[in-house]
């Protein structure tokens, strides 16, 4: 209930500025006006319009670059703490297998939309290092794939 009474105060506050600013603008000295005898641009519809839409695009970035930096999980986890994340993943749209370290147990829980429920038990042990493919090893096979494809295409088209 706070941030809605905060946010109408914040919309109100903003909504008196133009008053405020005005008796400033009103103490400026105005030129003569042989002076001013061009006119200046006017903001009309089309300038607001472009000031508007420059600030929905912004805010939608915000708005994006949070919604990626919680799906990839950039957040900052609370290391020391006594729970720990362990391991993590989607399973559905709202369905996730997780893997919670507590104490010196590790808890494999099923986590939905509107319930947790432990999976499995089992003692806290060592993170192995993912088996990964060299890269000289994967651009090895990459080139040997190049090269058979080459050789194929070659034949078909009747040259050696």
């Amino acid at each position: 209930m706070k941030p809605l009474l905060m946010v109408r105060r914040t919309l109100l506050l903003l909504s008196l500025l133009p008053f405020v600013a005005l008796p400033a603008s009103a103490m400026i000295a105005t030129p003569p006006a042989a002076v001013t005898a061009t006119a200046a641009p006017s903001w009309g519809a089309t300038g607001l319009l472009q000031a508007a839409s420059g600030l929905a695009v912004v805010l939608a970035l915000i708005f994006l670059c949070a919604w990626v930096a919680r799906r990839l999980g950039l957040q900052k986890h609370n290391s020391g703490r006594l729970v720990k994340v362990i391991a993590s993943t989607s399973i559905g749209q709202r369905e996730r297998v997780v893997v919670v370290e507590i104490g010196g147990t590790w808890l494999a829980l099923g986590v939905t939309p509107g319930q947790i429920q432990s999976l499995h038990t089992m003692p806290a042990q060592e993170l192995a290092e993912e088996v990964k493919l060299p890269i000289a090893r994967g651009a090895i096979a990459a080139t040997n794939a190049a090269s058979a494809f080459a050789q194929k295409l070659r034949e078909s088209l009747g040259r050696k």
